[in-house]
């Protein structure tokens, strides 16, 4: 499978910009079979969503199916919504050509930015299948949390999806290798570049294989796309040689978090 990871600079509260501006890295890229936007690609990293979230399955919602459609490849980032009840989501959606979708709403809000002042956090974990690949998808400020991302037989990859800013880039270099070595899987994390209100963003969106190895990375802190593609066959093997998953902890210790 071919994964395109679209590294946009994000403008600030423009929807009907940002959508254009990956329309044009799309078309850029050329074919793919999965195309992965950043955090809140639509907006923005948006703490405070009043006036900037959209309603459930809104306009860049709506967007992603019929780009989807249109480029016979899923889509899959996150977006801003308030929900028809009322609360803000940040929702991380994953939408096939054929219109079909499922979606994850961020569990770990970012209480340093006062995300959890304004959103309601998710309560469980999503894994969309798309061409006999399993995503786990997952939000920015997960990507810290180990257990929550960790392998339970239900995955083969992860998209992490962020706004992950300039100076705690360390961390995101070290996290998303970290969380491949130790689930065996392939990771696909995009980032965003550019600034907004609060912060600067330098990218580095990488696609990293089971072993920690980069199979492709941007290079400096541009808006570009990131392409790479994926062998499970090789990951399933490497999981049967060498099987360190089998001896993970946490059933034993933590069985309550996947039920």
């Amino acid at each position: 499978m071919k994964i395109t990871i679209l590294q946009t600079d994000i403008q600030w509260a423009a929807p009907a910009a940002n959508m254009a501006n990956a329309e044009r890295l799309i078309d850029d890229a050329g074919e793919a079979d999965l195309f992965v936007l950043p955090e809140m690609w639509s907006t923005g990293f948006a703490t405070e969503p009043a006036g900037i979230a959209e309603s459930e399955e809104g306009e860049a919602f709506e967007w992603m199916v019929r780009m989807a459609h249109g480029r016979k490849a899923a889509i899959a980032g996150s977006i801003a919504i308030r929900t028809r009840e009322g609360e803000y989501r940040n929702r991380h959606y994953f939408v096939r050509p054929d219109g079909s979708f499922d979606y994850y709403d961020k569990h770990h809000l970012f209480t340093y930015g006062h995300e959890d002042q304004f959103f309601t956090p998710g309560n469980s974990r999503t894994v969309a299948n798309y061409m006999g690949i399993r995503f786990l998808l997952i939000t920015c400020y997960d990507t810290r949390f180990p257990l929550w991302m960790r392998y339970n037989d239900d995955y083969d990859a992860i998209i992490i999806v962020a706004n992950w800013p300039s100076n705690r880039q360390l961390a995101w270099h070290t996290l998303v290798r970290a969380r491949a070595i130790e689930n065996q899987c392939h990771v696909i994390a995009a980032n965003r570049t550019g600034t907004d209100p609060c912060s600067t963003y330098s990218g580095e969106s990488c696609i990293i294989d089971a072993y920690g190895n980069t199979l492709a990375q941007a290079e400096g802190n541009s808006q570009q796309t990131v392409s790479a593609t994926i062998d499970l066959e090789r990951q399933r093997h490497f999981r049967e040689k060498f099987p360190v998953l089998r001896e993970r902890d946490i059933l034993k210790v933590f069985p309550a978090l996947y039920t």
